[in-house]
């Protein structure tokens, strides 16, 4: 007995109702509106405003960098403390200072308009939590307050080439700056035995005229 043919229709895509769409928005990821919150905490009582908006964008799309989730976490709440001491210590800097964070290491970028802000930048992002490297590129912009600019130069290279050969020193956690022959060292030691030979090793350079110390000692 011949068998009835059946008729094939081609398949259609239905387009998502009003409920449908209300229940998927219930599934989306509740980490992302945490990170949210948890980044904006630092900047409650600061200004400005804006950089909390970022933060909340910084947060969603933290899961979806390289170094992974906590990283990028930590990260953003460096930077949200690097928006709020700055704003809060010098707004001449916070608006002349730019600063890239990735995995604990601060890159300060821009110009200054002398060499003692140049210290301060560097000093404020050693002070946030979480940092364990400096890495100061900002320019001078006027620079007739420096007695001898060559001679600041070479105090400053002699030690860093003195602290990078010494074993009993992590010299990637200590920053210097030279200004008319003072040395400024800022950073984290790890103990104060350690602080004490960095200190050292900065007297007994040739030229030195004094030595400013901004660093913390890990506890």
């Amino acid at each position: 007995m011949p068998q009835e043919s059946q008729t094939l229709r081609p398949c259609s895509l239905r387009p998502y109702s009003p409920r449908q769409t209300r229940s998927r928005s219930r599934h989306l990821p509740w980490l992302a509106v945490a990170v949210a919150a948890v980044l904006a905490l630092p900047l409650a009582g600061c200004s400005p405003a804006g950089v909390a908006v970022g933060a909340g964008a910084a947060g969603v799309t933290a899961a979806q960098t390289e170094k992974g989730f906590t990283r990028s976490v930590d990260d953003g709440r460096i930077r949200l403390q690097l928006n709020a001491k700055f704003f809060e210590t010098n707004y001449d800097l916070f608006s002349e200072v730019s600063f890239t964070v990735d995995e604990g290491r601060v890159l300060l970028t821009g110009a200054v308009r002398n060499p003692d802000d140049r210290v301060t930048a560097t000093r404020l992002a050693w002070s946030a939590d979480g940092v364990f490297e400096v890495i100061n590129e900002l320019q001078v912009t006027d620079q007739s307050t420096l007695t001898d600019f060559g001679r600041d130069t070479r105090i400053a290279t002699e030690l860093r080439v003195t602290l990078l050969t010494d074993d009993k020193v992590a010299s990637i956690n200590f920053s210097v700056e030279v200004v008319n022959q003072t040395v400024y060292i800022m950073g984290i030691a790890r103990t104060q035995a350690e602080l004490a030979r960095v200190i050292g090793h900065a007297r007994n350079v040739p030229y030195v005229r004094g030595v400013v110390d901004y660093v913390r000692v890990n506890s």
